[in-house]
């Protein structure tokens, strides 16, 4: 099948799973930026997404895009550093045209892939997977006892708690360099994949990329440093 036994199909794939995954940081963001407006909305939305067969199936949809795309990732890094055989050392220098964060995808994306754990471990786990196992409350970081379903507590104590908190805001905004850095080459890669490839629309999708890289991880961010003024506020009082 041309989806795995030629360098472009499996491209192809990389290329249809990251936009996926792209559309879905967009809808987390936006859930996410609920919060600094309406806890009452935010955990609204929780209990929406908790344990209900619409949500689960797409967290196993979710998941299992991950799982390829990450898979094919790595298919495909073996293969280029195969294709290149001892030629990958003649040069030390940067390959001249070529960015920075397309020559370190791969390390990219494990810190996006080692985050994700972070993050499913810190509110995944101690929401969805807690209603699934029948748990009726799960503790904050702060020591708080909730139920799986007051996901701002969970937040809010993860990133205000004192000390932990900013360490943690910290991660998170590392996380996220790492994250745009993937993101402004991996949306350019994938649309000229798909296609848009000629000379006029070369530098039209850099600017896309980067647009789409900056609103996803602006998305984020913004919901970190708002907790982040938050917990200094609290240390400082």
């Amino acid at each position: 099948m041309w989806l795995t036994n030629s360098s472009i199909g499996r491209k192809f794939v990389m290329s249809i799973t990251g936009l996926a995954l792209i559309l879905f940081l967009l809808f987390h963001g936006s859930m996410n930026l609920a919060l600094v407006f309406s806890e009452d909305a935010y955990n609204w939305i929780c209990e929406m997404l908790g344990a209900n067969w619409y949500a689960l199936v797409a967290s196993m949809g979710l998941g299992l895009l991950v799982l390829i795309h990450f898979a094919y990732a790595i298919w495909l890094t073996i293969q280029n550093r195969h294709a290149r055989g001892n030629d990958r050392y003649a040069v030390s220098a940067k390959r001249e045209g070529v960015d920075w964060e397309s020559e370190n995808m791969l390390v990219l994306g494990i810190i996006v892939i080692g985050f994700i754990v972070l993050h499913l471990y810190n509110f995944w786990f101690k929401m969805q997977f807690a209603e699934l196992a029948g748990m009726h409350e799960v503790t904050t970081l702060g020591g708080e006892t909730v139920t799986p379903a007051n996901g701002a507590a969970l937040v809010k104590a993860l990133f205000t708690t004192p000390i932990y908190g900013q360490i943690y805001c910290v991660l998170y905004l590392v996380w996220l360099v790492a994250l745009w850095f993937h993101l402004n080459h991996g949306v350019w890669s994938a649309l000229h994949t798909l296609g848009w490839n000629n000379l006029i629309w070369m530098k039209r999708i850099k600017v896309i990329s980067s647009v789409v890289a900056t609103l996803v991880v602006g998305l984020f961010a913004v919901v970190v440093l708002y907790f982040l003024g938050v917990g200094i506020g609290e240390l400082c009082a």
